[in-house]
């Protein structure tokens, strides 16, 4: 028997099969080939027809059975992943009104600023432990001033994820995670923030019914079942954010412990039991999967922009005999650390939210000609990336945040001993890196909701774990290399 996980991304729809007896992954797929299209006809908008998300899945779900010589009545529970913070609405016959505004659509930032400076700071940090920002709400408010046609005809609003429960059941309804990632949950009274629809001028009547994150949420249709090639009446067990479900892929459920990813972007992702949010304007506070008004898990999100797009950047623009991050990282492990007083300043891909959404850019710092090589360029960006990672951790402790254990999924930056024994060993913690992928933690996260897999952390490190880095003795190096980074990083701002 099996269970069957999808990651409804903006860029594609992945989907796993794991093994119900064991938990070991089966197979993945990923649909389509090709990167989906993002909508943008106006500067900063960004949206998707969530009918492709559905298409995608179901040939992802076929595939997978196809390809597996899998029965569908095999499939005993379904987990669902998905990008964050999108709008996706329906009209009362369960229609798509219009297009999803995604997660890196920024059309609402202001609206959200307004009611933050409205609502009053305090209010927003001890309810919803975040500003309003650019979140779902806000894109709801959006569009009921800017298209008041549309927003007539709305019966319900849902996030990405929603939606494809949705399709595959007929039914509508969202969790606690989600609604607070849309900036809904009102964290004092443990329920809807119905009260910040109502500030909005709209009617709290548009929240679905609120359903465990871990629970029978419902079950296929039979048209689910048939677009789906699935069977009707396999239960949809699990719904969540794809940053809080990362971190369940990696067995993040408990205060101290912190999911880290480190791809274009970066994404420390630390859970603490407390609802104290004293830098919510540098980072966001979301109900973790496992968050109940008994248990406190909140998943305090810092978000690097500038990260492994640098690195990328360098590869295809320093004419590399063999272009490969290998290459890249083999000439690095040639120079010591600090990079012979060589500093990169990685912000370079849009505003950075952890320094008040000041648009930094990417710096290079004390380049002498005579001294540096490509060598140095490769570690000094590698280190400043590293550096990034730990001044937003030094940002989350400031937040009361505790950081026990580090854990990373197995690509792009954490390949790097470079990048990663210098992040171990300045914040001297072990970094556990792990094969996996948000479709498999949604699949898993299904057997674990019906009672399947009792010990999920010994399973995940059992299938997954790969490697742990270490903190590093020779510390006097790395704190010398990561002062002269912050001076550099403190010059800059003060411009």
């Amino acid at each position: 028997m099996y269970y069957i996980g999808f990651d409804i991304g903006s860029s594609s729809i992945k989907a796993a099969l794991i093994s119900a007896k064991t938990g070991k992954s089966i197979a993945s797929v990923n649909e389509p080939e090709e990167e989906m299209n993002i909508i943008s006809i106006h500067k900063e908008w960004a949206e998707q027809n969530p009918e492709f998300w559905w298409e995608y899945v179901c040939k992802a779900s076929k595939r997978l059975l196809k390809e597996n010589t899998i029965n569908p009545d095999q499939i005993i529970g379904i987990g669902i992943s998905y990008q964050m913070h999108g709008l996706v609405l329906l009209d009362k016959e369960g229609e798509l009104i219009r297009n999803s505004i995604i997660w890196c659509d920024s059309r609402a930032v202001e609206i959200g600023n307004k009611a933050f400076r409205e609502i009053g700071e305090a209010k927003c940090m001890t309810t919803l432990l975040n500003s309003p920002a650019n979140f779902t709400a806000s894109k709801l408010k959006w569009v009921r001033d800017n298209e008041p046609e549309i927003y007539k005809r709305i019966y319900n609003f849902l996030l990405p994820g929603d939606y494809i429960a949705y399709k595959f059941s007929g039914i509508v309804n969202t969790t606690k995670s989600g609604l607070s990632e849309g900036t809904l949950w009102d964290f004092k009274k443990d329920k809807p923030a119905k009260w910040l629809l109502q500030h909005y001028g709209i009617s709290p009547s548009l929240i679905p019914d609120v359903v465990p994150t871990f629970s029978r949420q419902s079950e296929l249709s039979s048209k689910g079942a048939d677009e789906s090639g699935l069977k009707e009446g396999t239960p949809i067990l699990y719904r969540a954010g794809d940053q809080p479900n990362n971190a369940l892929s990696l067995n993040v459920l408990n205060a101290g412990e912190v999911a880290a990813t480190g791809g274009t972007s970066g994404v420390i992702y630390a859970i603490t039991d407390n609802l104290f949010a004293k830098e919510g304007l540098k980072l966001n506070n979301f109900a973790h999967v496992n968050h109940s008004e008994e248990q406190v898990r909140i998943g305090k999100l810092l978000c690097i922009n500038g990260a492994g797009i640098q690195y990328r950047w360098l590869k295809n623009n320093l004419n590399l005999e063999t272009n490969s991050y290998q290459t890249m990282n083999s000439h690095a492990s040639k120079v010591p650390v600090g990079s012979n007083n060589l500093q990169l300043i990685p912000f370079g891909n849009g505003a950075e939210r952890m320094f008040n959404n000041q648009n930094i850019g990417t710096h290079i710092c004390n380049l002498n000609l005579n001294k540096h090589t490509r060598s140095h360029i490769f570690r000094a960006a590698l280190e400043g990336i590293a550096f990034s990672f730990v001044y937003g951790m030094e940002i989350l402790k400031k937040d009361g945040t505790e950081i026990k254990v580090i854990r990373a999924g197995n690509d792009n930056l954490f390949r790097s001993e470079i990048f990663s024994n210098t992040v171990a060993t300045l914040i001297n913690q072990e970094i556990e890196i792990y094969n996996t992928t948000g479709a498999i933690g949604a699949a898993r996260a299904a057997g674990l909701s019906d009672g399947t897999f009792k010990d999920f952390g010994t399973m995940i490190t059992k299938n997954d774990h790969v490697m742990t880095y270490h903190p590093l003795q020779n510390q006097e190096d790395y704190i010398e290399a990561y002062k002269n980074w912050k001076r550099e990083l403190n010059r800059i701002i003060k411009k």
